[in-house]
Parts: structure tokens; sequence; C-alpha cells
């Protein structure tokens, strides 16, 4: 039934980019298309499996998914201790409140030059960014996450004299984890937007240096096809997602689509 019902959804969903791959193809053949900028959905998919079949494709996601997996893990992770902190001891956010609100405007792209200042071109760079942007938002959902905690849970824990990492794992952590997965959800999507962003501008490698790489060769399918595919990497990361927290969080999954 669940199958039959996701199938029905992708049918639907698929309507709109089909037609407008059909009419784009209509469009080229008409038009007989020879440009240095664009190309038909055929072209494109004939680049895309050739990328596909010498294995350069599969290197780069690699290698994206890598650096983005890391960051989002190390962001989510440190930002999510802080922010539990912060929700737990007024102290503590009323000192860093101001600190965290200027700094969490600031654009992450803003931070490539001076991380490339210091730690060069490389996986290393680019890993540090995708944390940095993860950081700020994942303190925000964690602080906001804990002090949401019924307060009558809160009492109990000082009436019992619960020290803090007794109160965090009996208390604070089951009645906050759907939040902290929510926030992963989120920023595994944004790891992967800020990954390729990094590559297209500072490090030599991954999706992101593919695509340069096909733009500057003045090879538009091949460019347009490794577009196409970071969008179907990012769709299946959502979906894989939206399945785990339907899993692990059935109360909380129940709006989120299949």
């Amino acid at each position: 039934m669940r199958v039959a019902r996701f199938m029905h959804t992708c049918w639907r969903a698929a309507l709109l980019p089909v037609g407008l791959i059909l009419a784009a193809q209509v469009a080229a053949t008409a038009t007989q298309l020879e440009s240095d900028t664009l190309a038909s959905p055929a072209d494109i998919a004939r680049a895309l499996a050739a990328i596909l079949t010498d294995g350069s494709l599969a290197r780069a996601t690699l290698d994206t998914l890598k650096a983005a997996a890391a960051g989002c893990a190390l962001g989510v992770g440190l930002g999510s201790f802080i922010g539990i902190l912060l929700g737990l001891f007024r102290i503590a956010d009323d000192l860093l409140d101001l600190t965290i609100e200027l700094l969490r405007p600031v654009p992450v792209v803003a931070l490539i030059p001076v991380t490339m200042m210091l730690l060069g071109f490389g996986a290393q760079m680019e890993i540090v960014i995708i944390t940095i942007g993860m950081l700020w938002p994942s303190v925000v959902l964690a602080r906001a996450a804990v002090k949401e905690v019924e307060p009558r849970l809160m009492e109990v824990s000082r009436v019992m004299q619960l020290g803090f990492a007794a109160r965090l794992v009996k208390i604070v952590l089951p009645a906050i984890l759907p939040q902290l997965f929510m926030s992963l959800k989120l920023a595994a999507g944004y790891a992967l937007v800020v990954a390729v962003t990094v590559e297209i501008t500072a490090n030599p490698q991954g999706l992101g240096y593919g695509i340069m790489m096909a733009q500057q060769a003045l090879r538009p399918a091949e460019m347009f096809a490794y577009l196409l595919w970071i969008g179907a990497v990012g769709w299946l990361l959502s979906l894989l997602l939206n399945a785990t927290q339907r899993r692990l969080f059935p109360a909380h999954g129940r709006g989120e689509p299949r």
C-alpha cells in the first residue's frame, strides 16, 4: 500500500519536469540548437552517460558527499551541544546571545577567502566552511528545543538533584531528539549546497569543480549533466532522511512527503 502510494505521488510529481524536458527537446530540435552555453536534453543525457561510464562523476560525487557528511556531522554535533548548554544555563545564554546574533547573519561563503588564507585549498578547508555553515542554525534550533521541554520535567530533575549529565541523558535528550533529527535533516541539504559552492570557488575536486571545468571547456551538456545529478543526489538524500525520520519518530514524520 505504501509503495503504491509512493509510486502514485512520484508519477504526479514527474509530470512537470518530464513536460519541460520534452518541450526543451522539441525546441532544440526545431531550432537546430548549436551553442556554447545551452544544450538539448538528448545531449545532456549523452554527457551524463559519458561521465558515469568513465567514473569521473562517481569520484566527484564521493568527494562532495564525504566533505558534506563530515562538515554536517561536525557542525550539527557541535552546534547542538552548544545549543543544549545555552538552553539549560541562562547565564551562558545571556553571555553568548549577542555574539551568536552578530555572527549568525554572516554568509558562510564570505568566510571562504579567510579560510583559504589559513588552510589553503583542499578538502580540509571545505569541511571547515561546511562546519561553520551548519553550526549556527544547529545552535539556534537546539537552544529553542531545550527551552520547549516541559517545565515540570525540569522541575522534577531539580527536585531529584540530578547532575548535568543525568539531566541531559534522562530528560533533555529524549525530549528533544525529534527536533535534533529535524535539525540534521535540514542541515544535510544545506551542507550539499555549501559543499558544491566551495568546490566551484576554491576546492579543485568534487561536483562543483566538475561544473567549473565543464563551463571553462565550453561543454554545456556536461555542465548541465552535473547540475541535474546534484539535484538527483539531493532528492535521494531527502527521501532517505524522510524515511529514517518516519521510522525513528513516527509521530513527527507524518506530515513529511513519502
